[in-house]
């Protein structure tokens, strides 16, 4: 039995060395995708710190929807709780597996819903370090792939974005393959190729069983330093979500 399992081990070995850094790179992506394949729609509720370059803070309250698609990308619904002067703001995706996302954003003072140009999505999420284009779902199909090493369970891969509009060259992934190939951290290069961003995962809970989901997000700009940090709560996989729940009225319904 130990002979036939070390066999196994070698032929898989010797198989990962015929692959090109390309094949294993995209092989790992697709790997991650599948993983995570199934969890159908859920809800979350966020807190969301802002602290600028002296580390001040500030701090507002989200409420996430997601619906999964198959077909194309996921939709998500993000809606400000807190503080008053966002309360009711809004943002919605429509993620797509080739070309670029849909999104819009609604401003309650003015009560109106603005459609964000594929040319602005490298702009800041509602002034956080987050990036418009950061909110869409990871798609196999957006980005170009590159294996760079693997550390233990972690393995980096190099994503290279397909769309000439991102607001990054790359993007440096880590998977954990132990754990679902759950990302553990995201280093997003800028348009001159240097280091902007790196975003943080971590405080993992599987749900289901299966789903593995971060209760803390960290994303520290290396450029302005600045730095916004994101902390889940309340996932809810239970709910039924439909396409009714992620349109420009529901937008506005909040």
């Amino acid at each position: 039995m130990k002979k036939i399992v070390f066999i196994l081990s070698l032929l898989i070995t010797i198989g990962l060395q015929g692959q090109s850094a390309e094949q294993r790179g995209l092989q790992i992506a697709k790997a991650a995708e599948k993983a995570d394949l199934g969890f159908n729609s859920s809800t979350v509720n966020l807190k969301m710190t802002l602290k600028n370059k002296n580390g001040q803070t500030s701090q507002r309250t989200l409420t996430t929807k997601t619906l999964e698609l198959t077909e194309d990308g996921d939709k998500s619904l993000i809606v400000f709780n807190s503080p008053k002067d966002v309360k009711g703001t809004s943002t919605l995706t429509f993620t797509h597996k080739v070309g670029s996302d849909d999104q819009w954003l609604f401003l309650p003072s003015i009560k109106r819903v603005k459609r964000i140009s594929s040319n602005n999505k490298s702009g800041p999420f509602v002034g956080s370090e987050f990036a418009y284009e950061d909110l869409s779902s990871q798609e196999i199909e957006k980005y170009a792939y590159k294996f760079i090493e693997e550390k233990g369970s972690l393995l980096v891969v190099e994503q290279d974005p397909v769309d000439p509009k991102s607001g990054y060259t790359r993007r440096l992934v880590t998977y954990n393959k132990d754990k679902g190939y759950r990302i553990e951290k995201i280093e997003f290069f800028d348009r001159k190729n240097a280091l902007l961003k790196t975003l943080i995962y971590s405080q993992y809970k599987r749900y289901k069983n299966k789903f593995w989901r971060a209760a803390r997000f960290v994303m520290t700009n290396h450029q302005s330093n600045k730095e916004t940090i994101l902390e889940f709560s309340d996932y809810d996989f239970g709910v039924n979500l439909s396409d009714e729940d992620f349109t420009q009225v529901a937008l506005k319904r909040g």
